[in-house]
């Protein structure tokens, strides 16, 4: 911090636009890897300059204040210990706005989306410009007080001020007033009721309390069944694909649905007469809907069919949840549904790791990967890795689970968030290739430039905390597949490695010779896996160290 004497007074005063510049250049990549699936002023997904922007300036505003508030306290920090304060501060302040956002989600046949919802006057307001742009064309312009909206060929016009409105050249009331806000239009949110079908010329459906808008959208409805196999197993289907983010702790497993119309077919809440299943709740809130899964024991959720079915079953060798401490307060029945898994993750895992290997066959589904000859996709061969794996894991007491263990597409938002959920103490990427022979063994390539910030890791650096032992472990791994294969290990950007919490590798599979045949062979099938589980065998104390 620098200083200057009062003109009038002659003490020292903190002199305005101190914050470091390099503190801003870290601020802003950081706000740009935070909010890459939030939105800012349009519905589609990413954020724009203008919108990093409002936020760095809102930040060094607040940190402004702090300086003038906090002087004495920091006025003998130099200027690179003030930058590190101030990064710390600002991240604070800027995650705690992200947390606290209000949303509306809107489902449609054309796209579905996220707004911020506006807190104005004790009401909710929202842009009705950014409400229909992902749904048709639409343009605006502000004429003194009025503003004039066009939507496809649908002119209307909207007075700052005032709580009617003028739409295919007829009177229609808002419940509140309109705002005109720095070119911006505003209407209460409640009004999009009675607003929409006058642009779109149907009705919507418009669930206030948990702001889901539904147009012209039937929703994606589910059923839940439990499998009566020893231990059970739920298994939901859904009418359509589904993407949510999932999150454990001991004894619930939820998934949160914020891009997806989901709507419950029954009753919100659903009981199993099963020991280590018990229920399944439905809620909806803050522009998401979220399934609870409670049990006594904890819970792994993996996908199938192409996204419609999804298998709710306990970790391999879980315990009974402990039972709560006596006299603590009781944990809420429902709690609101977070928003979608954010790029930035704590510097260290943030849950205790079980004791169980997870193993990921790559593509799937629609996506076939790598043509490895006329006949022969990369998605099988990496499915028939992955379960042989699983296999010799099993046979020396590790457990080990195949997230990919049928024919689905699943994104790589999936895979990450179910690792990270899981907390694994390894994840294994399975992949094939016919360019090359043998095994290579790949850990995470981290940039360089996305080093620690404050307590935090951007999304693209949460691998660094588990690197280390990533390396160890591609390192004995590959000194097995050496006895009697081809093997070597490389950092590479293989996805989604770096942006995975846990110790994590991925090999790729090629043949041993020249013959492609090798990669459906039982016996090279086994002799990779073994040596792979053998590897992993003498890595199970590092492992174990970690828990």
């Amino acid at each position: 911090m620098r200083w200057r004497p009062s003109p009038t007074s002659g003490s020292k005063t903190p002199l305005r636009g101190t914050v470091p510049d390099e503190f801003l250049v870290k601020l802003r990549a950081w706000v740009d890897t935070r909010f890459t699936s939030r939105n800012c002023s349009s519905a589609t997904r990413g954020i724009g300059p203008g919108c990093t922007r409002k936020l760095i300036q809102t930040t060094k505003s607040a940190l402004i204040v702090f300086e003038f508030s906090s002087f004495r306290l920091f006025s003998k920090f130099h200027r690179r210990q003030m930058s590190v304060i101030f990064l710390g501060v600002a991240l604070v302040l800027v995650e705690g706005m992200a947390g606290n956002e209000k949303r509306i989600s809107i489902y449609s046949p054309v796209a579905d989306y996220s707004l911020n919802v506006i807190d104005r006057d004790g009401r909710e307001y929202v842009g009705l410009l950014e409400v229909l742009e992902p749904i048709g064309s639409v343009s605006a312009k502000v004429d003194h007080e009025n503003w004039k909206l066009r939507f496809n060929s649908i002119e209307a016009q909207f007075t700052n001020g005032n709580a009617h409105a003028r739409v295919r050249s007829k009177d229609v009331d808002l419940s509140a007033r309109f705002i005109l806000d720095n070119g911006r239009g505003l209407v209460p949110m409640d009004s999009l009721v009675t607003l929409l079908p006058q642009f779109i010329g149907i009705p919507v459906v418009f669930h206030v309390n948990s702001r889901r808008l539904f147009i012209s959208e039937a929703g994606t409805t589910y059923t839940a069944e439990m499998n009566k196999s020893t231990p059970g197993k739920l298994v939901l289907n859904f009418s359509r694909p589904v993407n949510p983010s999932i999150s454990t702790e001991p004894g619930k497993l939820r998934m949160s649905f914020l891009r997806d119309p989901l709507l419950p077919s029954g009753p919100q809440t659903v009981t199993y007469n099963e020991k280590e299943i018990s229920s399944t709740t439905f809620q909806e809130s803050n522009g998401a809907a979220e399934l609870t899964i409670t049990g006594s024991v904890p819970l792994l959720a993996s996908f199938s069919n192409d996204g419609r079915t999804i298998t709710i079953a306990s970790a391999p060798g879980a315990a009974p949840a402990a039972a709560p401490v006596a006299q603590a307060p009781a944990l809420p029945s429902t709690i609101t549904a977070a928003p979608a898994a954010p790029p930035v993750t704590p510097s260290a895992p943030p849950a205790t790791s079980r004791f169980i290997v997870m193993i990921d066959a790559s593509h799937g589904g629609d996506e076939r990967g790598a043509a490895l000859s006329d006949k022969l996709a990369e998605k099988d061969v990496t499915l028939a890795f992955a379960r042989r794996i699983r296999q010799e894991l099993e046979t020396r007491g590790i457990p080990a689970l195949v997230l990919r263990d049928g024919d689905a597409t699943l994104s790589l938002d999936q895979r990450t968030a179910s690792v990270n959920a899981q907390h694994p103490v390894l994840y294994i990427g399975v992949h094939a290739a016919n360019n090359s022979s043998g095994v290579r063994v790949y850990t995470a390539m981290i940039p360089p430039d996305l080093g620690p910030r404050g307590p935090f890791l951007a999304w693209d650096a949460a691998q660094s905390s588990s690197l280390g032992i990533s390396q160890l472990s591609a390192a004995v791994i590959v000194t097995e597949l050496r006895k009697k294969i081809p093997a070597r290990t490389l950092a590479g950007p293989v996805p989604p490695l770096k942006n995975i919490t846990v110790p994590a590798i991925a090999i790729e599979v090629a043949p041993q010779g020249r013959d492609i045949a090798d990669l459906t062979s039982p016996d090279y099938q086994a002799l990779v896996a073994t040596a792979i589980a053998t590897g992993l065998e003498t890595m199970k104390p590092r492992l174990e160290g970690r828990r």
